[in-house]
Parts: C-alpha cells; structure tokens; sequence
C-alpha cells in the first residue's frame, strides 16, 4: 500500500476568471472540472498526472504573499506549488510567456537535481517550474550539514513505528456520504465528458446485482 501521487493541491481564489486566465490560458494546464452552486465554486486543472484546485465564493480574498522558501515566523504550513515541465527550451518559454504577459520572474536558479523559475499567479499563490537534470538512483540523496538519524534509516517505510491495523473496515462498510461536487459526476456522464473508472463500474455492477 502507497501514495502513487499528488490527485490535487487545493486553494482559494478571489477571482476565478483571472485565475482560469492563468493557468489555463498562459501556463496550458487542462480546465478538468468544475462545480458551482449558490455562488460557491469549485474548479480543478490537470498538469499530467496531478490537478490544482480552487474554491471562490464571495469574500475570499488574495493571499499575502510571500516569496518561495523565505522564512517566516507567521504560522503558514504552505510556501510555494513547484510545477513539472520536460525540457529547458519549455522552462525557457515559460518565463518568456510569464514575461510578456506582465509578470515578474526569478531564474533560472540551478538547485542541482533541477532548475527553476519563480513567479505568483493572481491570487498571489508563489509557484515554481521546474525541469529536472538529476535522477535520485539509490534515494534518499540527501546533503545537510547536520544530519538528521531518521535519514539514515532509508527512504522507505519503516516498520513497527506504527500501531499494527486491528480493525479494518469491513468491505461491505466502505461507502462514501454525497458531497460537494457530487453533480459533477452526472453532469460529465450525461454531456459524454467523463467515464466510470474500472474499479468504480464493477462497483456499481456489483451494488446492483446484490440489490436485485
């Protein structure tokens, strides 16, 4: 059992169309999905295998920003969002894209696994594009000066650090409540934008036999 990936990092936006303006239009993400009911909005964009989302709805306001990996005694556990690009001509016209449409760009900066450019979005969220120039072939690789004993044990998971599972959920309990976005579902079902995945149609084929 592992985390395979990021599914979506998930903020707040005071302007949803300067914000689809943003990533869709200047940095070429995906407009996945989106769900808005009584004013309340919440949108999602695909960058390959990883989505970042954004909920608007009257009030929110602009994040005070802060530059990526400045230290900070406010009581923040976010810094900054670091975006994947493929080759050094792509983090190149990235900045020059950034660059003409008026917004300010740091680097390239060369952190020895990749470089990256800095920037804010407009909601003052600071990202990072990144393109990688070292592969991690035997992890952890890690160069600090006061090394941590948890280092050494591995990049893999530890055992015995954690309470065994005593109770696990019984299969026929593992059901979720609607929530926010449910609709969306039906909506991309019935305008042909979406498919069930494998697991979730033998789900339902399975449900439906049972109740027959």
């Amino acid at each position: 059992m592992a985390i395979t990936g990021i599914n979506h990092l998930a903020f707040i936006t005071h302007d949803l169309e300067a914000t689809i303006r943003f990533y869709r239009d200047l940095l070429g993400m995906t407009l996945e999905s989106g769900v808005g009911h009584g004013g309340f909005r919440h949108y999602f964009f695909r960058a390959g295998e990883a989505q970042v989302a954004f909920f608007a709805y009257e009030g929110a306001q602009a994040m005070r920003p802060k530059n990526h990996g400045a230290p900070t005694r406010e009581p923040l556990g976010f810094d900054h969002v670091s975006l994947t690009c493929e080759t050094r001509e792509q983090l190149f016209g990235f900045k020059d894209r950034l660059e003409a449409a008026g917004f300010e760009v740091s680097g390239a900066v060369d952190h020895g696994t990749l470089w990256s450019i800095y920037f804010f979005d407009p909601n003052n969220i600071p990202l990072e594009i990144s393109w990688d120039i070292l592969k991690i072939t035997q992890p952890p690789a890690v160069a600090d000066d006061q090394p941590l004993a948890i280092v050494a044990e591995g990049a893999g998971t530890q055992p015995g650090v954690w309470p065994e599972v005593t109770s696990p959920t019984p299969i026929e309990q593992m059901t979720a409540h609607t929530g926010n976005g449910f609709e969306m579902r039906d909506a991309a079902l019935a305008e042909s934008r979406g498919d069930y995945t494998e697991e979730y149609r033998a789900l339902i084929t399975a449900t439906s036999n049972a109740a027959e």
